[in-house]
């Protein structure tokens, strides 16, 4: 009998530890209830301003199932710190633009953890159009400070 090499465990662990973590994370019951004070979400396609992870589209693949066809877009009067924008009258964020429906902005809203880490709000883009972006909600701040 041949025993297995610390890096062939590791080959096999490594992908079976991020699929149980992105099924923990994306599709386990257990993860996420969105708070019961969000307004439902309205059907219909929804833009989505992304300017972090879902600018790649393997993330985006395993947050809502497709990649999309995003276009570059860009915030203006914001800049980006860490994970969140923050008001800057001379500031820019360039990111992407995604369309999607109305379950796809659900799992974008379990993605970011709607109403416990971020809020979704109405931006409008340099170029004049509205989306919705995430945006860091004060309390999760707090909570991480403190860890």
């Amino acid at each position: 009998m041949r025993l297995r090499t610390p890096l062939a465990t590791l080959a096999i662990a490594s992908p079976l530890a991020l699929a149980g973590w992105l099924w923990l994370t994306m599709l386990s019951p257990w993860t996420y209830d969105r708070p019961a004070h969000l307004a439902p979400i309205q059907e219909g396609p929804h833009r989505v301003f992304v300017y972090g992870t879902l600018t790649h589209a393997p993330v985006r693949w395993l947050v809502y199932g497709r990649a999309g066809d995003p276009q570059r877009a860009v915030l203006e009067g914001f800049r980006r710190t860490g994970l969140d924008l923050a008001p800057a009258p001379a500031g820019r964020v360039e990111g992407l633009l995604l369309r999607v429906d109305a379950r796809e902005l659900s799992r974008l809203d379990r993605y970011e953890r709607l109403g416990i880490r971020y809020e979704r709000v109405r931006v409008e883009l340099r170029d004049g159009r509205t989306a919705w972006v995430y945006r860091r909600l004060p309390a999760a701040d707090a909570t991480e400070a403190e860890q």
